[in-house]
């Protein structure tokens, strides 16, 4: 899997009401290429707002509007049909590139590397806890009881990579949140489409790292390659907080039989009951992911998602 480091990159941005946090994206992106020749293109999932306008003002900047909200993964898989063989970056749209980032996660694409990710921070400073390992059992249960407390527990207990200092130096990990990915073009062709059937929005990326890996690639955090990561670029919702709940379920059920799957979805909805007095969305999420049957009536690429907290 040697591979000599390319003097371009394909970028995909994918939008959904995204108009406020996109014109920082898309300001960041020359310093974000280093030496790199950019391809820029912008799939849009159908925003009401003025993200297409705003992805428009800029030359050399392609759109392609979608009709409808084809999800995450969806529209990824639009990017891959453009684009065709070539190393890939997939972008959230709510983030600001450091200098060079793209740059330094294009030439970590070496040896066995398919996916590289660069380091996330808020706009205070404070980083991204972003990397994960596999999904287990004890990690959901740690994790549903005590969520952000208790941050040094044993790592056997959470499923993130929680110690600051985890995020000091370049590191394989098993997957991280898809904000910001390079993709490599012998990745991309080999693992193929994004699971957009079975997931809408959540885990996608989970489930391709997963699909990468087993094919032999592995995923490197570099800590060089540095982005903020505003967060809410295509909104929030209770219907979204349950989506992300039953998509972790789907995804541990894929690779895990049944009885491992039942204990990894009671962990599941256990976070959600501890906090459905205290937390908006919690208590409608619990009800949505203890109920296989509501499952349907979560967002899919068939419906559009109303930030309001409805899908419609």
């Amino acid at each position: 899997m040697n591979r000599n480091i390319p003097d371009s990159l394909a970028v995909a941005v994918v939008t959904y009401n995204s108009a406020d946090h996109l014109e920082a994206l898309l300001d960041s992106l020359p310093a974000a290429a280093g030496s790199l020749t950019l391809s820029v293109l912008v799939v849009d999932n159908a925003s009401s707002d003025d993200s297409v306008a705003v992805a428009r003002r800029y030359p050399g900047v392609q759109v392609i509007q979608t009709g409808a909200n084809l999800g995450y993964s969806g529209a990824i898989n639009v990017a891959r049909d453009h684009f065709g063989h070539t190393n890939l970056a997939i972008l959230n749209p709510d983030l600001t590139l450091g200098p060079k980032c793209l740059e330094v996660l294009v030439h970590g694409l070496r040896g066995t590397v398919g996916i590289s990710v660069p380091k996330l921070t808020a706009p205070d400073g404070e980083v991204f806890r972003d990397l994960r390992r596999e999904s287990s059992v004890h990690g959901a249960l740690g994790d549903a009881v005590f969520g952000d407390h208790w941050p040094m527990r044993p790592r056997w207990l959470t499923d993130d990579l929680r110690r600051p200092s985890d995020y000091d130096e370049p590191r394989e990990v098993a997957w991280a949140g898809g904000a910001a990915w390079v993709v490599s073009a012998e990745c991309n062709d080999r693992v193929g489409r994004w699971d957009d059937e079975t997931f809408f929005l959540y885990s996608e990326e989970t489930d391709y790292a997963r699909r990468a890996r087993g094919l032999g690639f592995t995923v490197r955090y570099d800590s060089d390659a540095y982005a903020m990561h505003h967060g809410g670029g295509s909104g929030t919702s209770a219907a979204l907080l349950a989506l992300l709940s039953v998509n972790r379920v789907r995804y541990f059920e894929r690779y895990n039989g049944p009885v491992r799957t039942a204990c990894f979805r009671a962990a599941v909805v256990l976070g959600h009951m501890l906090r459905a007095s205290s937390v908006s969305g919690h208590r409608y999420a619990l009800g949505i992911v203890a109920n296989r049957r509501r499952w349907s009536e979560l967002p899919t690429a068939e419906t559009r998602i109303d930030t309001s907290g409805r899908s419609a």
